[in-house]
């Protein structure tokens, strides 16, 4: 029986990482992959999540002959505007003020690239409906610092979950992997771990 391919994160996300081994996978090797993740004009969150993860894979996947890739995006958006990454306060408090008693989607793209030229991809999205927040609850959210490099401003696997109403969907793919279409593309691919 052949050695299973290698298998390698395309990812700097410490998150993508632990969601990982929660399902019992472990890559041979994490790569940050650099990709343009500035939004087109007109671009919506699926197309955007599945181009940047596309690229990430890409970019990890030159040169490593015989190993699978996996890449990830994620991308919050509400209505049709994408929310990035939050990387300072005042983007951050925007970005809340916006969620702020509305529901919005939470898209990420996962790609799994080679070994050779196949590349499989799913795009997942879940709904997530916040809370109507006071200036106050932005404020002490703001001061925890768990805004700080989180696609939306926030991250619902802390603090920001007393704020969460309701969840539509896959929660992991809210944390940054849907792990479900993921394991199922690894199995389709024929990984398994060695």
């Amino acid at each position: 029986m052949a050695a299973p391919a290698r298998l390698v994160l395309a990812s700097a996300s410490p998150r993508r990482l632990d969601l990982l081994r929660q399902i019992g996978v472990e890559p041979g090797a994490v790569v940050a992959a650099n990709a343009d993740e500035s939004v087109k004009p007109q671009e919506l969150a699926p197309a955007y999540v599945e181009r940047v993860a596309r690229a990430k894979a890409a970019a990890v996947a030159a040169g490593r002959d015989g190993a699978l890739v996996l890449a990830a995006d994620t991308a919050v958006a509400c209505g049709r505007r994408i929310l990035g990454k939050a990387e300072d306060e005042e983007t951050a408090r925007r970005f809340l003020s916006l969620l702020s008693g509305r529901s919005h989607r939470v898209w990420s793209a996962v790609i799994l690239a080679g070994p050779g030229e196949e590349v499989r991809a799913r795009v997942v999205q879940s709904r997530v409906k916040v809370a109507r927040l006071e200036a106050q609850d932005i404020d002490a959210y703001l001061a925890s610092q768990e805004w700080n490099g989180k696609a939306g401003g926030y991250a619902i696997q802390g603090i920001f979950a007393k704020h969460v109403v309701s969840i539509i969907g896959s929660y992991s793919n809210i944390v940054g992997l849907p792990l479900y279409e993921t394991a199922n593309l690894l199995k389709g691919a024929g990984w398994r771990a060695p």
